[in-house]
């Protein structure tokens, strides 16, 4: 996998604006709302610094009336309760608006990285760190921490600082002295949080790889658990688990020590601001200072709460912050690998006659495997060509290449006299049928899945495809029938799904590896049958260890270690000797060929 860019808020931030100015109206409403809402926070300490230099004058007053002090009560009671009122509104709708956006932003973010993950070449999905859980957590960590800043920064952030901004302007009106130490804290409290930041990158890193790598060893015991059950190694995957675990603990602890000890730091500098302010207006109203009164004590230290209030919540906000910044990274590599879209040509003829021919082809796997030396071949259109080999000879990567889905380092393929990137690609792919040893089932109804082949297909070539394959009367015999799951299908019926999706699709050229693997005799037989009827008139090149499906070719290659060692029809390989009778009577062996003749004579 590339080395990942390191990011900085500003970075994140930019990346972040173009999925948040779709929603320009919902901007503004949360800007308006913010701003109303500041206005409000400031509202408190304005009533109480009149409030209690109204009631010291009442006090001193030789001739108190407490009907004027219950007028004054009221009438404080009434703008503080009408504050509250429309502070809980305004708050309302900000949260609403900021939320929506979040919420919104999250869904795009989502459809933007499977829109770009489809359009990926195969390699990605095979290179050191994009194994699924791996990847699944990049792409699910990333949604939710970028959501989360969406939200900290229009929920959390942005009302925080208008009102701490706010608040720093009456105090600076009220009294400059005041504003210089409260606005003095300030980048003290910063400074202090932006080491906290940088101590804590590398441990969260630390944190986020060792997640990765649990997710993906869970997702291993999962798919691997017959193995593990088998072979009786629950202890062994157990105690994987564990160390991973007990890594993490210590990861998680490191990063918890460093951010306590600079939040007791930077709440002591928030304290030590709260007392500096006291202080210093203490002593201006007991010199007399112009426009100083008792009230204005009460007046500067709630002002003061309110600049504070952002630094209060920049623990919380700057931890999901650095998360994002970690998250996002990832994140944000899928979605910018430009080198990793799959390139497409614009050739789209009328009519594919299926006539490969690879050339002086080279090609080597991310993980450094070289699979193909060298390689030229030629496949002949409307015959059927089968590759055989041992395993690793190099036979499943043809097929990749053949279909685009990997790119050769170096040698040229044509197909029909045109070099394969020229070709559009989704137009190659519509005219070729792949059917794997092991196909992929969908969740949803077997005839969802073999509607797959062609999404416009109708029920009654669902039911010819299905007949094709042989799996019509097992699914008419289920109890929904074909609006039954595929996935409760067992291997053998799930393979023939893919084979009625592919009969569904009808392609000029098909490519079978290892069709009829997971298939019982009778069920190989049958689906024997079929596909020598679709062979008729197509390119079909075949992979198969069955005697029976590369004995029928037209014309065989012998691979081994990515090179091709021998060529021709079945007879004549056969009759040169070297390794393809090596496999061919090995097979027959295998299969007590003599026992079965007997058996049957």
């Amino acid at each position: 996998m590339p080395q990942e860019k390191k990011m900085g808020l500003s970075g994140l931030l930019g990346k972040l604006l173009p999925f948040v100015t779709p929603y320009g109206w919902l901007l503004a409403g949360t800007l308006a709302l913010t701003f109303v809402g500041a206005l409000m926070a400031q509202v408190n300490a304005v009533v109480l610094d009149h409030a209690v230099d109204a009631i010291d004058t009442l006090i001193h007053q030789s001739d108190f009336l407490w009907s004027q002090a219950v007028q004054l009560l009221l009438v404080i009671s009434a703008v503080l309760l009408g504050k509250e009122l429309l502070a809980a509104v305004a708050t309302y709708g900000q949260r609403y608006c900021g939320e929506k956006i979040r919420i919104n932003v999250s869904r795009d973010l989502s459809l933007r990285v499977v829109d770009r993950m489809l359009t990926f070449r195969m390699a990605f999905f095979s290179n050191e760190g994009n194994e699924p859980g791996k990847l699944q957590t990049r792409i699910d960590r990333g949604i939710m921490s970028l959501s989360n800043t969406v939200k900290n920064f229009f929920i959390d952030i942005l009302p925080l600082f208008t009102s701490a901004v706010l608040a720093l302007v009456l105090i600076f009106t009220a009294n400059v002295y005041v504003g210089c130490v409260a606005l003095a804290i300030v980048p003290i409290y910063f400074y202090i949080t932006s080491r906290q930041a940088s101590r804590m990158k590398g441990w969260r890193r630390r944190v986020f790889g060792t997640h990765q790598e649990l997710n993906h060893g869970i997702m291993n015991i999962i798919e691997s658990i017959n193995v593990i059950k088998s072979f009786n190694r629950e202890e062994l995957e157990s105690s994987k688990q564990a160390r991973l675990q007990s890594q993490s603990i210590q990861q998680q602890m490191e990063t918890r020590k460093i951010s306590f000890f600079f939040d007791g730091t930077k709440t002591f500098v928030e304290q030590m601001g709260t007392v500096l302010i006291i202080i210093l207006t203490a002593y201006l109203v007991l010199t007399g200072y112009p426009g100083m009164s008792i009230g204005k004590i009460m007046y500067h230290v709630m002002l003061f709460a309110n600049v504070a209030a952002p630094i209060r919540q920049m623990n919380r906000i700057y931890d999901d912050l650095n998360d994002a910044l970690i998250y996002a990274e990832s994140f944000f590599n899928i979605i910018e690998a430009d080198d990793e879209v799959e390139h497409s040509g614009n050739h789209r003829p009328e009519q594919v006659e299926g006539r490969f021919e690879l050339s002086h082809v080279e090609f080597t796997y991310s993980n450094g495997t070289h699979a193909l030396h060298d390689l030229s071949m030629t496949i002949m259109p409307g015959q059927t060509t089968a590759l055989v080999g041992l395993s690793g000879a190099g036979k499943t990567t043809i097929v990749n290449l053949l279909d685009k889905f990997y790119t050769p380092q170096s040698g040229t393929i044509c197909l029909d006299g045109i070099p394969l990137e020229q070709w559009d690609t989704r137009f190659l792919r519509n005219n070729i049928g792949l059917v794997l040893q092991k196909n992929h089932i969908f969740s949803g109804t077997i005839e969802e899945n073999i509607r797959y082949g062609k999404p416009t297909a109708t029920h009654a070539e669902i039911v010819q495809a299905a007949r094709q394959a042989y799996i019509y009367d097992q699914i008419v015999a289920l109890p929904d029938g074909f609006n039954s799951q595929a996935l409760q299908l067992s291997g053998g019926q799930q393979q023939r799904i893919a084979i009625a999706r592919m009969f569904l699709k009808n392609p000029p050229i098909i490519f079978l590896d290892e069709p009829t693997a997971s298939l019982d005799a009778i069920a190989t037989e049958q689906i024997k049958n079929s596909i020598d009827a679709i062979k008729k008139g197509r390119t079909v090149i075949v992979i198969s260890h069955n005697i029976g499906q590369i004995i029928d070719s037209d014309s065989i290659y012998v691979l081994r270690d990515g090179h091709v060692e021998q060529q021709g029809t079945p007879m004549e390989v056969y009759r040169q000797g070297g390794l393809y009778k090596d496999i061919f009577d090995a097979s027959a062996r295998s299969m007590n060929v003599d026992k079965i003749a007997e058996t049957i004579g």
